[in-house]
């Protein structure tokens, strides 16, 4: 591992070797491939162009996301900075390297969008973006090039995954009584997060080099510790990923919601939408007790399920309820 680390090292500042200028461009394209990002195109898809194609969207970045997790609790690897005080440290990031969260996320959302739309302008934008998303990765010094391939590979299995399984999978459930598909839905948010605690448990006993935290504490000083088996960001996509896709089975069943309409209604249902998806989350969120933890926990599993469930069953309903939208005719 080692070997690989110091052959990272070298290719990270050979990269960053191109020069200051990239810094803003790898800044904007290192947002594009955040988790912050997807969940806010996600519902401009949902609510405002193509609420299949949203929904979609929405069920592989989380099922990504929380994929990702798995496996960086499971490799607990170094990032650049945390490794080398030689790279220039641009970013700060907490969790363990391998592999890249944005990589991976990128490759299973835009390659989704890819293979769903099939043209082939998109096929080349897409690539292009998951390519500079995996490159500002590397240029920022907070992932090393096998963490960035590992991402591309896992993210467009996941594509093929979702488009292998997708039918048989969404028959199940449309034939199953609604109870009974929201509890399977439950169960398997609860299995999310009980792996990822297991993975995490068995992690848990490893000890990080004193130097990568250190380094990382030099790099950012004005940041906390490095904190790699936090698991804030798995109890999210749990959560919303339950909310999701138990709102979207019960408003299949009231008509489902089409995305269509004037543009001045798209706009004012994304507005509508994201003011009380920024309530819920930058509002109440924090309101939310840190300790005792399983009860911090608790409550704010709850919240990301019912932002979910917000975003895709509650938000729709309401946008029919005042003529925002209309029953999905076809």
């Amino acid at each position: 591992m080692e070997f690989l680390y110091e052959l990272g090292i070298s290719i990270v500042l050979m990269v960053q070797g191109l020069g200051e200028w990239m810094l803003s461009p790898m800044n904007l394209f290192s947002f594009i491939g955040s988790a912050e990002f997807y969940l806010l195109i996600m519902p401009i898809l949902y609510w405002s162009i193509d609420a299949r194609l949203g929904l979609r969207i929405g069920l592989i970045l989380l099922s990504s996301d929380v994929l990702s997790y798995y496996l960086k609790v499971s490799f607990h690897t170094a990032r650049p900075f945390w490794f080398s005080r030689t790279v220039k440290p641009y970013a700060f990031e907490s969790s363990f390297g391998l592999p890249s969260s944005h990589a991976q996320n990128s490759a299973a959302v835009f390659g989704l969008i890819a293979a769903t739309l099939k043209r082939r302008w998109v096929w080349i934008l897409c690539l292009l973006l998951i390519f500079l998303i995996g490159l500002s990765r590397m240029y920022l010094a907070v992932h090393f090039p096998q963490d960035v391939l590992m991402g591309w590979a896992v993210g467009f299995l996941l594509v093929w995954l979702f488009i292998r399984f997708e039918k048989p999978v969404a028959a199940w459930f449309t034939s199953t009584s609604l109870p009974l598909s929201i509890l399977v839905l439950f169960i398997i948010s609860l299995l999310m997060l009980f792996v990822g605690l297991l993975l995490r448990s068995l992690a848990g006993g490893s000890q990080i080099p004193v130097d990568w935290i250190e380094n990382a504490r030099l790099a950012f000083p004005e940041e906390d510790t490095i904190k790699p088996f936090g698991f804030s960001g798995l109890l999210l996509s749990s959560g919303v990923f339950f909310g999701i896709s138990s709102g979207a089975l019960w408003l299949s069943t009231r008509g489902g919601f089409s995305a269509r309409g004037d543009w001045w209604r798209r706009i004012l249902r994304f507005i509508v939408g994201v003011v009380v998806v920024a309530i819920l989350w930058l509002v109440l969120e924090p309101l939310l007790p840190e300790e005792p933890l399983l009860l911090g926990s608790v409550l704010r599993f709850i919240l990301y399920a019912v932002i979910g469930l917000w975003i895709s069953a509650l938000a729709p309903m309401i946008f029919r309820a005042i003529k925002l939208a209309e029953p999905n005719t076809g």
